[in-house]
């Protein structure tokens, strides 16, 4: 079991693929498991690195109040550890958050960005609704089994339409959520980590070749928080996927491979002078 030591606690990762390096960040209570559909698509053209946030999956799980700033030094540790210089890096939900605090804070490792379905934080933020805030935090989902808390995420992920025809992606998702469970304390510690993150006053500073995706559908983070970051980001490039939900990689993944694909290939290091 592949283990990198960051900072104080241990990373379990996972290396697939050729070429040049794309780092993949799942979002809150997910592991890396949870990039099911689209890992091996991405893998096809890329060295794809995926690993468990702190707090899930196979990754130590400190019941400490987590920050984007911490979980993107975890991230700098591993490249570090497995001598990953410069990276692509594709973050998605709260994996955003951490994308744009990592790009930030370490800017001269980070060759392009991707930021999927997610927010600047802060006051300057599109709200999620009060039913979504609701759902996030409610600390009566403790109560549930495993498999409860899985099945009562997946309308928040994807549209009716989506389920009903995909039981094949439904079951994986379930699956692949009762593989690792997430305990209740690090959806209190990541929890943390989503209410003080706030990039908007900083997001001008991002300098990388930025694309900035989600679906016009997503019900936990509004769509136009991708329309605010791709007006505050220099030069980012915006695409909103039409029907797709909050896990528009998985319902839209042969568009998202294709976006993101060409995204990298455009901004590819074998492709400059």
């Amino acid at each position: 079991m592949p283990l990198a030591k960051a900072g104080e606690i241990n990373l379990y990762y996972e290396i697939q693929g050729r070429g040049e390096p794309l780092v993949l960040i799942m979002g809150y209570g997910f592991s890396s498991g949870h990039w099911f559909a689209i890992r091996d698509v991405l893998a096809k053209e890329r060295q794809v690195i995926l690993f468990d946030n702190r707090g899930t999956g196979r990754s130590d799980k400190p019941d400490i109040q987590y920050t984007a700033k911490m979980m993107a030094a975890d991230i700098l540790g591993l490249l570090d550890k497995i001598g990953i210089g410069a990276a692509s890096v594709f973050g998605v939900s709260m994996g955003g958050m951490i994308a744009q605090e990592f790009t930030l804070s370490y800017p001269q490792r980070v060759s392009s960005l991707i930021l999927g379905c997610t927010t600047c934080g802060g006051t300057k933020a599109v709200p999620v609704t009060a039913e979504a805030v609701a759902f996030l935090f409610d600390p009566g989902r403790a109560k549930l089994s495993e498999e409860e808390k899985a099945l009562s995420t997946v309308p928040w992920l994807w549209n009716k339409e989506f389920v009903d025809k995909n039981p094949g992606a439904i079951k994986r998702f379930i699956a692949t959520s009762l593989e690792y469970p997430t305990p209740p304390h690090t959806l209190v510690s990541q929890g943390n980590a989503l209410v003080t993150f706030d990039s908007y006053d900083r997001l001008p500073d991002i300098k990388a070749p930025t694309l900035v995706i989600c679906g016009n559908k997503d019900r936990l983070i509004p769509y136009e928080n991708s329309q605010l970051l791709a007006s505050r980001i220099p030069g980012a490039e915006l695409a909103i996927i039409e029907n797709a939900g909050h896990g528009f990689i998985t319902d839209s993944t042969p568009k998202t491979g294709k976006l993101v694909l060409d995204f990298l290939r455009r901004h590819s290091k074998a492709g400059r002078p």
